[in-house]
């Protein structure tokens, strides 16, 4: 078989479980990626994989696992792989490396054990692993003697630490070099607090998601000012406005917008003839409680926090006028189980107004459930998706049956939807079909083969579509592939 070539073993079919092989020569692999699949995705690959989240690939000549990111779906299988004999280096950027072991003990404890010596002995197994590697640096990979491999990892854009991965492949025999780009998920650009994306400046192979390649999204100021609305309607209704969102990217991006609306709002209420000209003021903003309810979330946010200098230039600049977009005064962080079933039996019971994200963001688990199974049935509350929702998920079920008073099934209770649903597109923190354009479009010449994966068949086929005309206004040709299990 010629080298090298790429095997997927996720992000294939579907958004998530991204997994990729990189077989560089008989005897070196890179493993970009170990994540789990989620919804229907999870299920589906059931037949394909023997275990659901397993790993049933040989591990032999596995190098380095290269990490792009730390959403579940980028790294939920490293205790799978590192259960399956794994002992090879975890590659990932400066930041990841910081939030990479929080990511992974949460994971353990849910799938794994809870247990405080197994955890610990994990935790020490991983950070043992963790090779953190500056932005725009290469770094050389040991190997055999038919290849010399090095990668080089660049800002993805997408959430804090995110790259996308550069692998340099020198063939001494043959006199070759190759370039393969693995873009990861890429952030659409005026991401809150991160620096856009810059293309590579060279690619003869590119493995590009595709999650949104069939649509665009809402300008920055746009979609503020759909949240700020959407905040407002669900509040006039008298109750809570339940956000799901991931425990990281999505929970921090919203805390800065949700602070910034705030900030204003609170501007509005010390100035009469101003706020007299904003209709839009039903509650006491001001001293609205926003309330994150995820213990993960808030070791995650301190962390970001932590990791300001990766911050983009405009988030500093908000931190040098006094403000704190992750740390304001209304931000309420719950962390006990405790505390967090008073808080949902105290809002789903007086209707007190009060913003909640919790995790997960697809609904399928985490503390958001409780909100949903005590709130759900109440139309004086509203859901407010602004992520993706994957097929099967009880968050896409929910967007689907929402506006026709159906129902879904919470830990195997049936729950009518009486209250608000609503979905903000916006804020996705991925790249949008001209994004990923764009992201193309930067390398020259561009990239002799793209390999479509991290997205339904359409988003692939439209966005396919796409990058057929861009070739085309170049006068070069293209081989794309979508590929399948």
């Amino acid at each position: 078989m010629p080298y090298p070539h790429i095997i997927h073993h996720g992000a294939v079919n579907g958004v998530t479980g991204s997994c990729h092989q990189l077989v560089m020569a008989a005897d070196a692999s890179l493993l970009i990626d170990c994540g789990l699949f989620q919804g229907t995705e999870k299920s589906a690959n059931a037949s394909v994989h023997s275990q659901q989240q397993g790993i049933d690939f040989c591990l032999e000549g596995i190098k380095a696992l290269v990490v792009t990111h730390v959403h579940a779906d980028h790294v939920g299988r490293i205790p799978w792989l590192l259960a399956a004999g794994f002992d090879g280096p975890i590659i990932c950027s400066e930041p990841s490396a910081k939030l990479l072991p929080l990511v992974l003990e949460d994971a353990f404890k849910l799938e794994i054990s809870r247990d405080s010596k197994k955890v610990e002995r994990y935790l020490e197994y991983v950070d043992a692993r963790i090779v953190a590697l500056p932005y725009g640096q290469w770094h050389a990979i040991e190997s055999g003697e038919h290849v010399l491999p090095r990668i080089r990892l660049q800002r993805a854009g997408h959430i804090l630490g995110s790259a996308y991965v550069e692998c340099d492949l020198s063939y001494p025999a043959h006199d070759q070099n190759l370039r393969i780009v693995f873009s990861g998920d890429l952030g659409a650009p005026h991401t809150p607090l991160l620096p856009s994306p810059q293309s590579p400046e060279r690619a003869d192979v590119l493995v590009l998601e595709s999650t949104y390649g069939d649509r665009l999204h809402e300008g920055r100021a746009c979609r503020q000012f759909k949240l700020e609305h959407a905040i407002d309607k669900a509040l006039a209704d008298h109750g809570t406005l339940l956000i799901p969102a991931f425990s990281i990217g999505r929970t921090q991006e919203l805390l800065y917008e949700i602070e910034d609306i705030l900030h204003r709002k609170a501007m509005l209420a010390v100035n009469p003839a101003a706020a007299n000209k904003d209709q839009s003021l039903p509650v006491n903003w001001p001293q609205l409680p926003v309330i994150v309810d995820s213990p993960l979330a808030g070791r995650l946010t301190a962390a970001y926090r932590q990791l300001e200098p990766y911050w983009d230039g405009s988030a500093r600049e908000r931190l040098s006028g006094n403000r704190n977009p992750l740390l304001f005064e209304q931000l309420i962080t719950i962390d006990s189980h405790a505390k967090h079933l008073q808080t949902v039996n105290y809002l789903s019971s007086t209707g007190r107004p009060a913003i909640v994200i919790a995790a997960s963001g697809m609904c399928s688990s985490g503390r958001i459930v409780n909100y949903l199974k005590a709130m759900l049935s109440d139309p004086r509350h509203n859901v407010l998706f602004v992520g993706y929702q994957a097929q099967g998920t009880v968050g896409a079920n929910i967007q689907k049956y929402g506006s026709t008073g159906g129902f879904v099934e919470l830990e195997g209770e049936r729950c009518i939807i009486r209250a608000g649903v609503s979905s903000l597109g916006g804020y996705s923190a991925h790249a949008d079909q001209q994004d990923l354009l764009n992201f193309v479009s930067g390398i020259d010449p561009l990239p002799k083969q793209i390999r479509l994966v991290h997205g339904e068949l359409f988003a692939k086929e439209t966005l396919g579509n796409e990058l057929y005309k861009l070739y085309n206004t170049r006068s070069q040709s293209l081989e794309l592939l979508i590929p399948e299990y």
